[in-house]
């Protein structure tokens, strides 16, 4: 079935995102960017949710931007399927359950009116929608929620998937430098099968058969590896690849921690988060309240003890420790549940961030200019990291490990973040970085020109 389109028309463009808020809020900050350009936007998401943070974000997102349709795809669950084993994270296993519903998603997008122009999809979902888009004879782009050197690995693995195990120390990527397979999550690693794996290999073979590939990225931050995916050195037949970020922050709602940190001096706080996905030991909690103890530096820690916030119920004295929890209540503020990030660090009294480095939270790092101390606990996050101290806009120290691997010890992270917060070259990159950031959206800027371009090839 063909859409054709009226050469007056505006473009109307459907996002389908993933599971996540690690997926979902590039996708909402994509349909803000969208929204001063004349185009119809529908949100198709998948409901119900794995977290509440993603449906509260979605009721939000509705509220502040009633312009863009919002769709919902009724997902059956499969957590009682044979193959959606018990051990794998409920975020895979969700898009795995997107990924069995695609004959929801045909007669979906075509009872949208007026037409849909063409599609974004998440990357996740890539073997997935590919093939309906190809059917209805719509352009199919793909939005790479990471950073670009993972868009690199994500469209390689296929090629070495069977050979992980034989090779020694360090994964051969054509056209950038050898990759440290230390860097890539476990279960990319392992020979068995598991859903992480079965879908980097099948999106990673389709990404030639969309049109193009939006990155929330920009030139400055990864020249090299935009250079190398556009020469074909790394997948002969890849489509453009497209940096149009990074992606802004629109603050929808405050809350009282910001009201805490009014009353704190400039650059003073410590911001503490390891994202939505990653479940910190209670062990490592404690660890990390003595080193904050012992730092003497103000802080705002979001304390997370379980995978998947709805089943957070526990005493932040439970997760954190009875010992020190005085202690740290004097020092700082602990808060055990989901908040808007980019008020937290856009706020004046945030001097450093210990992060996970999921990409949103190093993109927001770099567009507040706040400088980070990475400790990755999963997924792309190490590459990340990597990134973070190539660009001197933070540190990382491997010997970390994985995130639950290790046991840091309290003292050692109060001498890093001593370490991180004192840095003034450090926070004088940080600045720069952020200059770089900002004039990349700009009227003149690279990522601006991007989405710009792709609008108008779509009118």
């Amino acid at each position: 079935m063909s859409h054709s389109n009226n050469p007056c028309s505006r473009p109307h463009i459907a996002l389908i995102p993933s599971s996540g808020m690690g997926h979902l809020t590039p996708f909402l900050r994509l349909a803000v960017s969208l929204t001063p350009h004349d185009v119809q936007i529908t949100l198709i998401t998948a409901h119900p949710t794995v977290s509440l943070a993603e449906s509260d974000s979605l009721v939000q997102f509705s509220r502040a931007f009633p312009q863009v349709m919002h769709k919902h795809m009724l997902i059956p669950s499969i957590s009682n399927n044979s193959n959606a084993k018990t051990y794998e994270d409920p975020f895979t296993v969700q898009y795995e359950a997107i990924r069995r519903s695609s004959h929801i998603l045909s007669p979906l997008l075509s009872s949208l009116l007026p037409p849909v122009s063409a599609v974004i999809t998440d990357m996740s979902l890539t073997s997935m929608v590919v093939p309906i888009t190809k059917t209805l004879n719509l352009p199919n782009y793909i939005l790479f929620t990471t950073c670009a050197k993972m868009l690199a690995i994500y469209a390689y693995y296929h090629k070495i998937a069977h050979n992980m195990e034989t090779m020694k120390d360090d994964i051969p990527i054509p056209g950038l430098p050898p990759i440290p397979k230390k860097w890539l999550p476990p279960l990319l690693l392992s020979n068995s099968n598991n859903l992480l794996k079965t879908h980097f290999i099948e999106n990673g073979e389709n990404f030639v058969a969309a049109n193009g590939v939006l990155v929330n990225t920009f030139e400055e931050l990864e020249k090299e590896t935009l250079a190398a995916l556009n020469s074909g050195l790394i997948v002969g037949q890849l489509p453009p690849v497209i940096s149009i970020g990074p992606l802004i922050p629109s603050a929808l709602e405050t809350g009282e921690e910001l009201a805490w940190l009014n009353d704190q001096p400039c650059s003073s706080v410590l911001y503490i988060c390891f994202g939505t996905r990653a479940a910190i030991s209670r062990d490592q909690m404690r660890e990390i309240g003595i080193g904050m103890v012992k730092s003497e530096y103000k802080f705002l820690w979001v304390v997370k003890g379980k995978q998947v916030d709805r089943e957070d119920e526990d005493e932040l004295q439970d997760i954190v420790g009875h010992s020190i929890f005085s202690e740290l209540k004097q020092r700082g503020l602990l808060v055990n549940k989901w908040i808007k990030q980019e008020q937290i660090l856009s706020h004046r009294a945030i001097g450093g961030f210990i992060s996970h480095c999921g990409w949103n939270s190093v993109t927001e790092a770099v567009w507040y200019s706040i400088p980070i101390l990475a400790w990755p606990q999963n997924a792309d996050q190490k590459i990340n990291a990597d990134l973070v101290r190539k660009n001197m806009v933070g540190k990382w120290d491997e010997s970390w490990g994985w995130g639950g691997r290790e046991l840091v010890d309290g003292t050692e992270i109060a001498q890093k973040v001593e370490e991180m917060m004192e840095d003034k070259l450090l926070r004088g990159t940080a600045e720069k970085m952020r200059n770089k950031a900002r004039l990349a959206v700009g009227l003149e800027g690279s990522s601006h020109k991007g989405l710009t371009k792709l609008i108008h090839s779509l009118s």
